[in-house]
């Protein structure tokens, strides 16, 4: 047997095992915590506002800060994964979030709540980039969308729990009862993956790091595969280009890509941040109860696991534009009937376009997540999602900050979901552009052919 070993073909070849399995659970579980401590202050708003005593509109830069913290972890730290690990960055990440969500619990001002949420940012901003480049470097190159997209859709999952566990602990142990929840699971979840999660192979390949560790990482993932002690592990990637990580994202013909990925993102995180913090809110200024407010804000979640777990195999089978093109085409639809005078009066009715918006917003949110993670190669993953999601997070940031000043013009509800069907409107055309500037990459089976010819 040759003792030269390409790693990305054993991975390729293999089938999930045990260990594979327990990373991609362990991933899975950090973005379910993700996703509720996200989704949390946009579900207690209401619970919020009427035990303060403010106003709807002094909430606007709470949700910001939150958001623009991610942002900055995002872009800060995705970079650093590149360099000294996805495991580090993950583990340091989670635990950091979940102390800021246990201090929030005891916060008792604006000011202190706007703090409290970029600092939490600043964490959670680091969870997605790193969960999904560890989960797309252990999986099999012909299943690698679906599992990815699997398990992203954790972080909705996370926020469709969040909206069921705060709706139960709202009643009887008030709004700061959510994030003492929100902030002790991830604290568990990152002892765990300290002990147990394992550094990419890829990574360590790349990195040139400790044999000893790559070999014992390898023989979890194909424990029938024979590694002599003197093997020579291998890519087939072409060498890292020096320089900084940023400024190769638009080398070697991704600049187009890049930027088109970054305005998808931007248009379609704006959308989705509108909805899920202003929902619950518009839906008690329409006259609904509290709890159908907050179901509201969950059916859009619902509606979004569901959209990605049905985009992922279909996306294996038909390739990215098709799929995320007629996503985006509901997206337009749905969002803008919303509002629609017809359709709030019937629960629902505007239950069922809420959950097609979950479905195509939230539900084509994995999909540009898994495009970046397979178009990157893997000195530049990490730093391709999370500047992708980074810049995107803009939009995360103007979205809600945008629907409190629309709503603070007195628009009506028609006229804001209107408005919001718009950046769905950019994402189609943002992802149609991208076919015709990037080719097969939009191919899932060919994903990887291209990844390495970069």
């Amino acid at each position: 047997m040759s003792n030269r070993i390409n790693i990305e073909q054993v991975i390729d070849d293999s089938k999930l095992g045990r260990r594979q399995i327990l990373i991609l659970a362990l991933c899975g579980m950090c973005l379910i915590m993700d996703g509720f401590d996200v989704q949390a202050m946009g579900y207690v708003a209401p619970a919020l506002i009427r035990d303060w005593g403010i106003a709807k509109e002094m909430l606007s830069p709470v949700f910001a800060a939150g958001l623009f913290g991610m942002l900055v972890g995002s872009l800060a730290f995705s970079a650093l994964a590149d360099r000294i690990g996805r495991r580090p960055v993950l583990i340091a990440a989670t635990g950091f979030f979940s102390l800021c969500m246990l201090i929030t619990a005891l916060a008792s001002s604006i000011p202190q709540l706007i703090a409290l949420r970029f600092a939490a940012g600043l964490g959670l901003g680091c969870i997605m980039p790193n969960a999904m480049a560890l989960t797309g470097e252990y999986s099999p190159r012909r299943i690698r969308v679906s599992v990815m997209m699997t398990v992203s859709c954790c972080y909705t999952v996370g926020a469709v729990v969040g909206g069921l566990v705060t709706a139960a602990l709202l009643s009887s142990f008030g709004w700061r009862s959510v994030f003492i929840v929100g902030g002790l699971i991830p604290l568990i979840i990152g002892i765990v993956m300290w002990l147990r999660l394992p550094e990419s192979i890829q990574f360590l390949v790349f990195k040139k790091g400790d044999h000893v560790q790559i070999r014992k990482n390898l023989a979890q993932v194909a424990p029938d595969l024979h590694v002599s002690s003197d093997a020579q592990f291998m890519l087939h990637e072409v060498a890292k280009a020096p320089g900084v990580p940023f400024v190769a994202l638009f080398k070697d013909g991704r600049a187009v890509v890049t930027m088109l990925l970054w305005l998808v993102n931007f248009a379609n995180l704006l959308d989705m941040y509108f909805l899920s913090n202003w929902l619950p809110t518009v839906m008690r200024e329409a006259g609904y109860s509290t709890q159908i407010a907050v179901f509201a804000g969950t059916t859009l979640w619902i509606g979004g696991l569901i959209g990605t777990l049905t985009m992922g195999r279909l996306i294996d089978r038909m390739g990215f534009i098709p799929v995320l093109a007629v996503s985006f085409l509901i997206a337009i639809v749905s969002t803008a009937l919303i509002g629609n005078p017809i359709v709030v009066t019937s629960v629902g009715v505007i239950l069922l376009t809420i959950f097609l918006s979950g479905f195509a917003i939230v539900g084509g949110q994995p999909g540009l997540n898994a495009l970046a993670a397979t178009y990157y190669p893997t000195h530049l993953r990490s730093t391709g999602i999370g500047w992708s999601l980074g810049v995107g997070r803009v939009g995360s940031v103007i979205g809600p900050a945008l629907g409190g000043y629309l709503m603070h013009l007195q628009w009506s509800q028609s006229q804001l979901f209107i408005a919001a069907a718009v950046p769905a409107l950019i994402s189609l055309c943002g992802i149609v552009l991208i076919r015709f500037s990037a080719g097969p990459v939009m191919s899932a089976h060919e994903a990887g052919d291209v990844r390495m010819s970069h």
